[in-house]
């Protein structure tokens, strides 16, 4: 046999064994309704991959400045008009002023970390959603629902059970710390501002694959049909399948950890979320969460992606895990000098 041909058997039996790893069956989960982005111009028809389905494939960015829940000064005012998202706009691009309309999340200014700026970020380079949303969360309240008592009774116990524990070892520390899983990687997808905001979308028959700057975390969606795997297997990320709703990918996420709580959720999380591509050249991405043990109700949120250069460079979090081997040892010294006093 051929060297040419061994390799083409040894790749042909690399994609039936990742085929014959895929999650088996279970019975079917009710998914709430949620809301829809709003109808395109009709008459516009997304690019298709050779399987016909809507090509949704590129490097994309999320990175803006609307912040997730409105400014309490602006009520129940869920869009801005032409003229005030363009006098918001140059008051950033002229000044970098930001107000309380804008969050710049993790690129704020702070004197514990590197100066972004020799890293590129530029606050006058920075942008509102382009849908001139006054908040990422949609609808009249513009904020995340009020917690439930059960949920916030749950999370005090978690932190008092930590307490005093917190540098024990590596389990004591966040998810994020560790590498695991950081920021952005986790989901649903939030933005930032011009930190770890790409993400590239690879399409084939039957799946569409995520692979996000931060961690390099490659979310792998089966589109074929079949069911959530069952409810005793647990994923920190979830379990996710697709399917198309016209030109939108719907992803449906159950199986979620107590490990990996979204803004207080518990493992009974419920995730439903629709990438839309538009025809001005962007990638609506809209996703509602429920918890019947957190939140009386589900709450939505729409962020725009727009397209990017990339590519996507290697994402290093920290070299070796040698920043946690440093909180525990600083830990053990605290500790040893606590002892002698």
């Amino acid at each position: 046999m051929s060297p040419r041909t061994l390799a083409s058997t040894a790749a042909l039996a690399i994609l039936v064994v990742l085929l014959l790893l895929a999650q088996a069956p279970a019975a079917a989960q009710t998914v709430s309704p949620v809301a829809k982005p709003a109808a395109t111009n009709k008459a516009w028809t997304p690019p298709r991959t050779p399987d016909g389905k809507p090509d949704l494939q590129g490097i994309w960015t999320n990175s803006t400045l609307t912040p997730l829940e409105r400014p309490k000064g602006l009520g129940a005012k869920e869009f801005y008009t032409d003229e005030e998202y363009a006098k918001l706009s140059t008051r950033v691009r002229e000044r970098g002023e930001v107000g309380e309309e804008g969050d710049l999340g993790a690129a704020r200014t702070n004197p514990l970390r590197y100066d972004l700026s020799l890293y590129g970020f530029d606050i006058t380079k920075a942008k509102f959603a382009s849908n001139k949303r006054t908040s990422l969360i949609v609808g009249p309240d513009g904020h995340i629902p009020a917690m439930l008592q059960e949920a916030k009774d749950r999370n005090a116990a978690i932190a008092a059970k930590n307490k005093g524990h917190e540098f024990d070892s590596y389990a004591n520390r966040p998810l994020s710390e560790r590498c695991i899983l950081v920021g952005a990687q986790r989901l649903p997808m939030l933005p930032g501002v011009n930190e770890a905001n790409l993400l590239q979308i690879v399409q084939g028959p039957g799946y569409v694959t995520l692979l996000h700057e931060t961690g390099h975390d490659t979310r792998v969606i089966p589109t074929d049909g079949r069911p959530h795997v069952p409810q005793n297997i647990r994923l920190l990320q979830g379990d996710s399948v697709g399917h198309w709703e016209g030109n939108t990918l719907v992803v449906d996420t159950t199986n979620f950890t107590d490990k990996t709580p979204f803004r207080g959720s518990s493992e009974k999380l419920h995730m439903v979320e629709r990438f839309t591509r538009a025809e001005d050249g962007t990638l609506t991405y809209r996703f509602t969460v429920e918890d019947p043990t957190t939140w009386d109700k589900p709450w939505t949120a729409e962020i725009p992606f727009r397209t990017a250069k990339g590519p996507l460079y290697e994402w290093a979090c920290h070299e070796a895990n040698e920043s946690i081997s440093g909180i525990l040892k600083g830990a053990r010294v605290g500790e040893e000098e606590s002892a002698r006093k």
